[in-house]
C-alpha cells in the first residue's frame, strides 16, 4: 500500500475513536427531513465538505452505495430514502470505522421509529477494489474521499464506481477543489492529503478525470468556499483557496460530441420570432431561461447572434435544461 494511503488510515481510525468535530468542515446545511432524527455523535462524526445527498436522486427505493462510511450520518440520511433490508450499502477500508458506524446505527434506531439497522449494510472494502457486482448499484456516493487520491488511484476510484453502477446510474461526489498552485512538497505531505486538502485538483481538471470514465452527463451542483492554506502556517508564498464542489455524474451514453457538463448556464432568447429552433434539439421561447450545458451554451454564443443571451456559470445547477 502506498504509504500516504495508510497515513490516511491511521487518520480516521483516530477520527474514529476520537471524534473530531474540526476535522472537516461540511459548508453545506445537514438535510432537515421529517421524522428524521439524526445522532449527535453522527453530527460529531460529518468527515465531509459538502452533502451527497439529493431527493431527487432517490426515488423508488434506489440501492445505494457509499464509500468511507464516516460516522454513518449521510448512510442514514441515504436510508431514510431506501427502507429496506440492506438497501444502503456502506463501504470503509477502517475498520474502528465501520465499528463506530454501525455503533451509531443503533442510537439511530432509538430515535427514530422508521430506521431499522438492517437498512444499512457495512462491509470492510476498498475504494480501488469494490466488493460490489457490476451494474447492481443505482446510486454510488463519497464525500472528501477520492481527493485524498493521487492521480492514478483517482482514476481507479472512479472506474470502480463507473463499472459497478447501473446504466444511468448517479454518482454523487463532494470534494475539495482549487485553482490555486499548489507546490509538489503540499502535494506530497501526507497528512495534508489524508485531510483532502493538498490533493485538491482544479475544477475542470477534476471534471475532465470524472468525463474520461465515461459517464457522459456531470452536473456541477455547488460550489462554496471551503478553506485557506496560508504561507505563515503552510509550506506555500501564496494563498492556496480551497473550494468544496459537489458533483452528480450520470452513466449516460456519451454523446458523440463530448459530455454534457452543466455549471448553472443558462440560455434566453429575446428575439422577434415565436422560437429560436438551432436543429440540435434545443428550442428557446421568447424570455424563457432554458438551462444549457457548456457544450450547448458554447455553440449558441458560437453564432453570435444579438438576441440570444448565455450567462455566466452559477456553478449551481439543480436539474432541468436542454440535453
Amino acid at each position: 500500500m502506498q504509504s500516504y494511503l495508510e497515513t490516511t488510515k491511521n487518520v480516521y481510525k483516530d477520527a474514529a475513536e476520537n471524534p473530531n468535530v474540526g476535522l472537516c468542515c461540511t459548508t453545506t446545511p445537514v438535510w432537515q427531513l421529517p421524522g428524521l432524527d439524526i445522532p449527535d455523535i453522527m453530527l460529531e462524526m460529518n468527515y465531509g465538505c459538502g452533502s451527497t445527498v439529493h431527493p431527487r436522486d432517490l426515488i423508488n427505493e434506489p440501492r445505494i452505495l457509499y464509500v468511507g462510511v464516516g460516522g454513518g450520518m449521510e448512510l442514514l440520511q441515504f436510508a431514510y430514502f431506501s427502507r429496506r433490508k440492506n438497501g444502503v450499502i456502506g463501504i470503509d477500508v477502517v475498520d474502528e470505522m465501520l465499528e463506530a458506524s454501525a455503533k451509531n446505527f443503533k442510537l439511530a434506531e432509538e430515535k427514530n421509529d422508521w430506521f431499522k439497522a438492517d437498512f444499512v449494510e457495512l462491509k470492510k472494502g476498498d475504494a480501488l477494489n469494490l466488493p460490489i457486482e457490476d451494474e447492481s448499484i443505482d446510486v454510488a456516493a463519497q464525500n472528501c474521499l477520492f481527493n485524498i487520491f493521487k492521480k492514478e488511484e483517482l482514476k481507479q476510484a472512479l472506474k470502480e464506481m463507473y463499472r459497478v453502477l447501473k446504466p444511468h446510474g448517479r454518482l454523487v461526489l463532494s470534494d475539495p477543489v482549487s485553482e490555486s498552485p499548489i507546490s509538489e512538497e503540499l502535494k506530497n505531505d501526507e497528512k495534508l492529503r489524508a485531510l483532502c486538502l493538498s490533493g485538491a485538483l482544479p475544477l475542470n481538471e477534476y471534471l475532465e478525470m470524472i468525463t474520461d470514465c465515461g459517464f457522459g452527463t456531470v452536473e456541477v451542483r455547488a460550489k462554496r468556499p471551503y478553506r485557506i492554506l496560508d504561507p505563515k502556517h503552510y509550506h506555500t508564498e501564496e494563498i492556496i483557496y480551497i473550494e468544496s464542489v459537489e458533483v452528480c455524474a450520470i452513466k449516460d451514453p456519451m454523446p458523440e460530441d463530448g459530455p454534457c457538463i452543466f455549471t448553472g448556464k443558462t440560455a434566453i432568447y429575446y428575439g422577434d420570432e415565436e422560437a429560436f429552433d438551432d436543429n440540435k434539439g434545443h428550442v428557446l421561447l421568447p424570455n424563457q431561461p432554458l438551462a444549457v450545458c457548456d457544450k450547448t451554451g458554447g455553440a449558441l454564443a458560437s453564432l453570435g447572434r444579438p438576441d440570444i443571451f448565455i450567462s455566466e456559470s452559477t456553478w449551481f445547477y439543480d436539474g432541468g435544461g436542454c440535453c
